[in-house]
């Protein structure tokens, strides 16, 4: 690793401990009652293995940059995965049409000077003032955030960086031997969001429907289900048929179980699940899965009479709880088109 590198990344260890223990209400970003306990390591490669030294200080500006204006952690990381899809996070001195830079923004859009593009604490500092002006960002999907600060050609691409990112921001802390502060790797990936952004078409144990523990969202097919909170995957298969045989076909009222679906387990011990995917998850058991990350798309395999999300959100010692109060209380209402 360069010198460059190093002490960039030392500078930035030393910056998030004094923002710590100086302005914790700051770092957490308004989030503090989300960020009380540490999920663990996110999921991904070692940001060596795919990432060079420069790249890996350009990463490093990003957060420096981000720590030295207050943003929250987790725009750090919508900031990384932005230049990791707009530049391989390389200050690059040309691009599409008029575009530069690590975030390749345009001066004819307003952006600043070829000059000033250039300069990655400038371009960062650039994309935050952005970012901060979209209402809840924090609790958006991370590719939604990305591209309404963007406005890319391709909405969906920065989504697929979000893992990388996060272990990019992490690991620039450890590469100067110190640990990322627990309230800070959490508020990586704090918040809420909704898993897809449709109607509610039927609702929580219902009079119609007394055994309906979740609410159904109807959403087209192939709509990316993205995971409501970051956790763990426990579950990710076809019910009641190990084979996936059943869930390869389009189900139907008559067809029995949940169809393709995933079951999250977040930090606070709540289990989120989601059901009736168009075809098998995108996440194994194990995974880690960061708030916003794609987990599968929807469908309607299972019982199921029409392509739609089956949400539910499951309490240990308390069962199926009523998933419209819950999101609401954390930020992400559902039924929102």
């Amino acid at each position: 690793m360069t010198n460059r590198a190093i002490g960039l990344i030392a500078a930035v260890t030393a910056a998030v401990a004094l923002l710590c223990a100086a302005a914790p209400a700051v770092l957490l970003g308004g989030i503090a009652a989300a960020c009380t306990a540490a999920p663990g390591t996110p999921s991904g490669t070692n940001a060596a293995d795919r990432w060079d030294a420069d790249q890996i200080a350009n990463a490093a500006t990003m957060v420096a940059v981000g720590v030295q204006r207050g943003v929250p952690p987790r725009g750090w990381v919508i900031a990384v995965a932005t230049a990791m899809q707009e530049s391989s996070l390389r200050n690059l001195p040309s691009g599409d049409r008029d575009s530069v830079g690590l975030f390749q923004q345009r001066p004819s859009q307003g952006w600043g000077t070829i000059e000033q593009l250039q300069d990655p604490t400038y371009a960062t500092s650039k994309f935050y003032e952005r970012l901060l002006t979209i209402p809840d960002w924090q609790t958006m999907a991370l590719t939604d955030a990305a591209q309404a600060v963007q406005r890319s050609a391709f909405p969906d691409a920065y989504a697929k960086w979000e893992g990388e990112a996060t272990a990019m921001v992490q690991q620039a802390f450890a590469a100067s031997g110190a640990t990322t502060p627990g309230d800070v790797e959490w508020c990586l990936h704090a918040g809420w969001t909704q898993p897809v952004r449709a109607p509610i078409v039927s609702g929580f144990r219902t009079p119609e429907r007394p055994d309906h523990d979740g609410v159904d969202l109807a959403a087209p097919a192939d709509t990316p289900i993205r995971a409501a909170a970051t956790g763990q995957v426990i579950t990710a298969r076809c019910d009641t048929d190990p084979s996936g045989q059943l869930c390869n076909r389009r189900g139907s009222p008559s067809t029995p179980g949940c169809g393709w679906y995933v079951k999250i387990r977040h930090p606070n011990n709540l289990v989120t699940m989601y059901c009736h995917m168009v075809r098998a998850p995108i996440v194994e058991v194990g995974q880690t899965v960061a708030v916003g990350q794609e987990i599968g798309q929807v469908g309607s395999s299972g019982h199921s009479s029409g392509d739609h999300l089956h949400f539910e959100t499951q309490h240990p010692g308390e069962g199926p709880i009523d998933p419209v109060p819950y999101m609401r209380e954390h930020g992400a209402p559902l039924g929102q088109a």
